[in-house]
């Protein structure tokens, strides 16, 4: 059996914060790929990258219909992919939507995406995790401070930070309806969270997180050391995000809807093996098993 050292020990009895092990970029300086050198230095140093038009409004028309569709169909609100907001019962998010829809299946493959994630990772990619987010107005709850990273470590095995994230507005993205947050350069640093993961955890953390969140304190030193950068735009909008960025969303009380998809590429020299910081492995509809490289 081959022995994999845990680099980023998390879960235990006490929080620690721990420098990063790995790189942000894993490609060649200069190889070629769509995401300008300027831009990849941006987000080397930040951890994160705004596009401001990722995709067309004839896709953005596309995909909206195709989220509305999936929200709206009873079998899959009785699929356990579907997960419910627990005060208004309406869906929050669906998880593996490339497995159950036709058309985002082909986003995932599409070169738009997947030639910047392979340019970011150095290598060839696969989905760790897919998506649909949805947050209509008036009390959607937004998600607490987290690194992705801490969760897919622990609970999924995913070994190094070598898995880059995008999340795509099919909404306007205000800056009062809820939108992403992120502590620029928090990626340089990994927070070990606290306290043992409770078996069957993600039952309970895609609710309301709970196992995996830093304490008041750390994301008090983390937002004082770098500040909260909050991401607006229109729909077609898109970010870019390193694994371990903290980050984070706030309730939607305005009228004001904000939905995106989120996809999630991993290296396949980053496979998932056992959990390092659970007592089981998460669903694979929310943590894949399935390392096939997309786009080829």
């Amino acid at each position: 059996m081959t022995t994999i050292t845990d680099l980023y020990p998390s879960r235990g009895a006490v929080e620690v914060s721990l420098p990063r092990q790995d790189p942000v970029v894993w490609g060649a300086p200069g190889a070629p790929g769509p995401i300008p050198a300027a831009d990849l230095g941006s987000y080397e140093r930040d951890g994160f990258l705004a596009v401001e038009q990722l995709i067309d409004d004839e896709d953005v028309a596309l995909y909206r219909a195709e989220l509305e569709r999936l929200v709206t169909d009873p079998a899959i609100r009785a699929d356990e992919r579907s997960i419910v907001e627990p005060s208004s019962q309406e869906i929050r998010s669906v998880f593996e939507v490339h497995r159950i829809s036709e058309v985002f299946a082909r986003l995932v493959h599409d070169e738009r995406l997947v030639d910047r994630a392979r340019q970011i990772l150095g290598s060839d990619v696969y989905v760790h995790q897919s998506r649909i987010n949805v947050k209509p107005g008036f009390g959607a709850s937004g998600f607490y401070w987290h690194s992705d990273f801490e969760t897919w470590h622990a609970e999924d095995g995913l070994p190094n930070m070598r898995t880059v994230s995008v999340s795509i507005a099919l909404t306007e993205n205000h800056d009062t309806n809820g939108g992403l947050m992120i502590m620029p350069g928090s990626h340089r640093t990994f927070l070990g969270c606290s306290g043992a993961t409770p078996e069957d955890n993600y039952k309970k953390s895609l609710q309301m997180q709970d196992a995996g969140t830093p304490s008041d304190e750390a994301l008090t030193a983390f937002a004082s050391e770098h500040g909260i950068k909050l991401f607006t735009g229109r729909a077609g909008s898109a970010t870019w995000f390193d694994c371990n960025c903290m980050h984070g969303s706030g309730d939607n009380i305005t009228p004001f809807p904000r939905s995106n998809v989120f996809i999630v590429f991993n290296s396949v020299e980053n496979t998932a093996v056992e959990p390092f910081a659970a007592p089981v492995r998460r669903p694979e509809f929310i943590g894949a098993r399935d390392f096939t490289p997309v786009g080829r």
